[in-house]
């Protein structure tokens, strides 16, 4: 069964949802898993691939964009992921990813705006009704 966290970060900027997202996937990868972001829409998906090359200045994370290259061990993408993922979903959107139960584990990355965090709250109600084992991470964060 999916185990699922829910990261709750102390913070109203919609933004350190994606640095948050870079750095589980980024530990995620060192410890060998693969990992699938799962984003809103085209122009998220373009900023976290931004972002997933210039975070941190002392390492490098390989990843592709699921339009290109759904194989490699983190991609970015929106909509379905590629059936070669079934590790790690880290979801930034505001939906319940359809296949989320294939994979073992899934991150929601929650951040104290309205937009983000109610959408979430129905998320954490449709796993616990359905008897997912749910974690919750306070996350303190900076400001």
């Amino acid at each position: 069964m999916t185990r699922i966290d829910f990261y709750l970060l102390t913070s109203a900027d919609p933004g350190l949802r994606l640095d948050y997202a870079c750095r589980l996937a980024h530990k995620a990868w060192i410890k060998g898993h693969r990992v699938y972001l799962n984003c809103t829409d085209a122009e998220q998906t373009e900023t976290l691939d931004r972002l997933l090359w210039r975070f941190r200045a002392d390492s490098f994370l390989p990843h592709g964009l699921a339009a290109d290259d759904p194989a490699q061990a983190v991609v970015c993408g929106h909509g379905d992921p590629h059936a070669a993922h079934n590790d790690l979903l880290i979801n930034l959107a505001d939906n319940t990813v359809e296949s989320f139960s294939r994979f073992s584990r899934l991150a929601e990355i929650v951040v104290e705006h309205d937009p983000i965090r109610l959408p979430a709250r129905e998320r954490f109600r449709f796993y616990r009704e359905r008897g997912y084992p749910l974690q919750t991470h306070q996350i303190r964060t900076a400001g």
